[in-house]
């Protein structure tokens, strides 16, 4: 069965980033030493590091053409609380109050097994263990980021492949 969706539990991917020191940039390095930037220095539920978050994923949804939905608690946001997004090529979904990010992973990955295979990207065992348990995926962050890494470089790689053939194709053609 092909991937249809990559199911993201945003903060708990944060949260991971940051405890492998992911937040720093310069003297740091890491799982993510390429995007050294990646919120440098921003809080864990801070608005800067979710949107550090979506715009690599975006990245990796470019390179893997997956689409990918991504997941954050909004219960106890401050009163400016982000709205749900979906304009962007990264789904962005908050849930409301009474519900937890964990609630509506759980509710999404089910209901997408229809359509094929799931993939749900957290560290948190019991959610591991209820999408497991009706037959979704799932991967660890630093699997999943390692399969980030992967995908931006082998596109990195053609990108820098077909500058190369245009540019000798340029010049063949003076």
């Amino acid at each position: 069965m092909a991937l249809v969706r990559i199911l993201v539990d945003g903060y708990n991917l944060l949260g991971f980033i940051q405890s492998q020191g992911q937040f720093r940039s310069k003297e740091g390095c890491g799982l993510l030493h390429q995007w050294p930037e990646l919120a440098e220095g921003a809080a864990r539920h801070s608005e800067a590091a979710r949107d550090a978050l979506v715009e690599m994923l975006a990245q990796y949804e470019d390179a893997s053409g997956t689409p990918i939905t991504v997941f954050f608690d909004g219960v106890g946001a401050r009163r400016g609380k982000p709205r749900n997004q979906a304009g962007g090529s990264v789904e962005v979904i908050f849930s409301s109050s009474g519900q937890t990010a964990d609630d509506l992973i759980e509710r999404a990955a089910h209901r997408f097994q229809d359509y094929g295979e799931v993939l749900v990207v957290t560290d948190d065992f019991a959610e591991r263990n209820i999408v497991g348990g009706f037959g979704g995926s799932v991967a660890s962050c630093a699997n999943f980021i390692g399969m980030i890494r992967d995908a931006l470089g082998h596109l990195a790689e053609d990108l820098n492949r077909h500058n190369q053939s245009e540019h000798r194709r340029y010049y063949r053609s003076k």
